[in-house]
């Protein structure tokens, strides 16, 4: 659990053996403890009252999932020069002890927690965490901190600095601005100097920031689009910016498309100090994260209490998601694999061909370890239930667009072909859809080739003639006919998407041609 400068966050995760984390609830409360007084200073009476009771309400969900509690404080308590007198009470009324984490810390932790959700281990990355009181910046690589800074500027201070919570002038905008620049400065000099592959952005400020973005093109029944991995660019951010700095009331900010009520009043500084940060390191782009401080302690806590837990073996955070999802609903690992290795055989065949990436390779890898995971709600319609779990998880290390995709892939691994009609699928752009035709064309064949469920199927050999595939059967450990009869049965949407016929050979027969 943790609390914040702008909103007191509540995170329930249950940890596995081997490490990993399963996020089972999470709540927020608003409690501006820094709002109360001038530059965050002193926490006054009312604002700890408001602190108390809302960890007291936390606590009362914690003991009801009989949850240990973590709780870590940033910066509004960090550098309230009365800071001991709100930790006390927290202690004494709630039985709550409070950590006090430094600038650094702050970051470190959050850099964990990105790297829970992006798949950016290997890669030296700029995190930028825009805050209440403060902004983070950190440059990481394989879990190590090269640089970290905290900057006392952060959105709710900003905007009780310079009233960009209330009617906004155009003076105090444009007074704003030459403030964060100004100190912004040495960090952005400092960062100047260093060199990165990717610039990473966490925090609601910067999440909500996005959402405004994505919302000119968002329906509004997608308005819980998942916003990990969605990429700002500057273009986009500059656009986003002009409409919340022309909206100067709160009731004409609450009017802004995908902005969230509770950020009405510090929306203006957060994208003041967003903008500044791309103006001053000359940044094309940035990719959000939906985890950020939250998700990094409670991999702080698993790196603390397992022993045998190494960081640098979580390299490949997707595959860890999609695996661990899999567990979870009881998933036939035997078979799943199986399939695995018959589909990536024949994607690898037809790869250069038919120009499909390294990506595709991946999504199709997902969708084959879940493809059965609907049979966890029922056998019925499973491909339909697989869907929907797929679709509803959390795939750290995938976007919105490429869970869509893992998502549609399983679910068209029998039954019906892909149709516009079918709302997960009508929902992609064209260049998706036909992506989904050809991965799914290929899960077929593959899962079809385990039609047993025995693995009787062990190695299979690819040849192409004009327009027809040959799959030959090379080593099988009994007879086949059942595998063939179901490739032969499933191959019609491999034939239309890759428009190839399938011919299936056994190693012994004469070619077996539906």
């Amino acid at each position: 659990m943790i609390s914040e400068q702008i909103l007191f966050h509540l995170v329930i995760a249950k940890i596995d053996r081997k490490g990993r984390f399963t996020v089972i609830t999470r709540a927020k409360e608003v409690v501006r403890l820094g709002s109360s007084s001038n530059d965050m200073k002193y926490l006054s009476p009312e604002a700890m009252d408001r602190g108390v009771e809302a960890l007291n309400r936390f606590k009362m969900i914690c003991d009801s999932y009989k949850a240990k509690i973590t709780a870590v404080a940033t910066s509004a308590t960090r550098e309230a020069l009365n800071k001991d007198d709100f930790i006390s009470r927290v202690k004494s009324e709630t039985g709550i002890e409070v950590n006090i984490v430094s600038g650094f810390e702050e970051a470190r932790l959050i850099y964990l927690g990105v790297l829970q959700s992006l798949n950016i281990f290997d890669k030296r990355i700029l995190l930028v965490d825009i805050g209440g009181g403060s902004t983070e910046f950190l440059i990481g690589e394989k879990g190590n901190v090269i640089y970290a800074n905290s900057t006392k500027i952060g959105a709710v201070r900003l905007s009780n600095k310079f009233s960009l919570d209330k009617k906004i002038s155009g003076n105090d905008l444009k007074n704003a601005e030459q403030f964060v620049k100004g100190v912004l400065s040495p960090v952005i000099r400092h960062l100047s100097s260093m060199e990165f592959e990717l610039a990473v952005g966490s925090s609601g400020t910067i999440m909500n920031i996005g959402t405004i973005i994505n919302a000119e093109n968002l329906p509004d029944e997608e308005s819980d689009f998942n916003m990990n991995g969605f990429v700002i660019r500057k273009k986009q951010l500059v656009t986003a910016t002009e409409t919340i700095f022309e909206a100067e009331t709160l009731a004409q900010r609450l009017s802004i498309p995908g902005l969230d009520p509770k950020r009405a009043d510090i929306i203006t500084a957060g994208a003041v100090i967003l903008k500044q940060i791309f103006d001053g390191l000359g940044l094309e782009k940035m990719t959000a994260s939906n985890y950020a401080l939250r998700e990094g302690i409670i991999s702080n806590q698993i790196q603390q209490s397992i022993s045998h837990y190494d960081f640098g073996n979580q390299t490949d955070v997707r595959y860890g998601s999609v695996l661990h999802l899999g567990e979870n609903t009881n998933f036939d690992r035997q078979h799943s694999f199986h399939v695995l290795g018959l589909a990536v055989r024949i994607f690898d065949f037809l790869k250069n061909r038919y120009s499909l990436t390294p990506d595709d390779k991946i999504y199709l890898e997902a969708a084959c370890i879940l493809h059965d995971v609907g049979h966890h709600i029922s056998h019925n319609a499973h491909h339909k239930h697989s869907y929907y779990i797929i679709r509803n998880s959390e795939l750290l290390g995938f976007n919105d667009r490429e869970i869509e995709i893992i998502a549609n892939v399983a679910r068209y691994h029998r039954k019906s072909h892909p149709k516009t009609k079918h709302e997960g699928f009508g929902k992609l752009d064209m260049q998706s859809r036909e992506l989904v035709r050809r991965l799914s064309g290929i899960l077929r064949l593959a899962d079809a080739l385990d039609r047993s469920h025995k693995s009787i199927v062990k190695s299979i050999e690819l040849n192409q003639a004009d327009n027809t595939l040959n799959i030959r059967l090379t080593e099988c450990d009994s007879e086949p006919s059942l595998e063939i009869w179901g490739a032969n049965l499933r191959k019609g949407l491999f034939e239309e998407s890759f428009g190839l016929k399938v011919e299936i050979e056994n190693k012994i027969q004469e070619p077996v041609i539906a």
